[in-house]
């Protein structure tokens, strides 16, 4: 099994790491050129999310990566991910990759400071998974009956899983837990 991580900003190294520690083979995706590799799915790492998308936009990656993703690549996207992935904000449709029938509302935690943990339940995986939350966003609503809810903490839904797509509001890949990349890893 082969994975790209979208290496354009944000944590993906540790994600790189998360995966090469459960015996999973990463290459990181820049440009175009790196993007024609082979792979059987696709981590989009957190970070800034206006600043992924300027990247894939400006490096012509946000075209061939969205239509793989709807042709069905396997991807999971966390935090930044997460909101790239959604095909609204607030409401309102968004430019980016937009293949996840969610709505977002970014920065909902507030600013850096706002950051925190909290322990939750994941479904079908942890009830007690680590959850790190840093300028998170949160899933307003969903917008298709094929989006599965996995977790919520607050009352807000920070987990979603529809077919091939995995996303959440926080970062998995911060803690020393590896069930969720395992989970995702299962299901490729």
């Amino acid at each position: 099994m082969k994975v790209a991580v979208l290496a354009l900003q944000g944590a993906f190294i540790e994600h790189e790491q998360m995966l090469q520690s459960l015996g999973v083979e990463t290459f990181q995706v820049r440009q175009l050129l790196d993007w024609q590799q082979h792979k059987d799915a696709l981590i989009i790492p957190g970070g800034e999310s206006t600043t992924q998308m300027r990247l894939l936009q400006t490096s012509g990656l946000l075209h061939p990566v969205r239509q793989a993703i709807l042709r069905g690549l396997p991807v999971f996207g966390t935090c930044a991910g997460l909101i790239l992935l959604a095909k609204q904000e607030d409401g309102q449709p968004r430019s980016g990759l937009c293949t996840l029938d969610i709505d977002v509302h970014r920065n909902a935690y507030g600013r850096q400071l706002g950051s925190f943990h909290a322990t939750g339940n994941v479904a079908g995986i942890a009830t007690d998974f680590p959850m790190t939350f840093i300028r998170a966003p949160y899933v307003r609503r969903t917008l298709s009956p094929d989006v599965e809810i996995l977790s919520e903490a607050d009352g807000r839904i920070v987990a979603v899983r529809q077919g091939r797509q995995l996303a959440t509001a926080f970062h998995p890949e911060l803690t020393a837990d590896t069930r969720l990349h395992q989970y995702f890893i299962e299901t490729v």
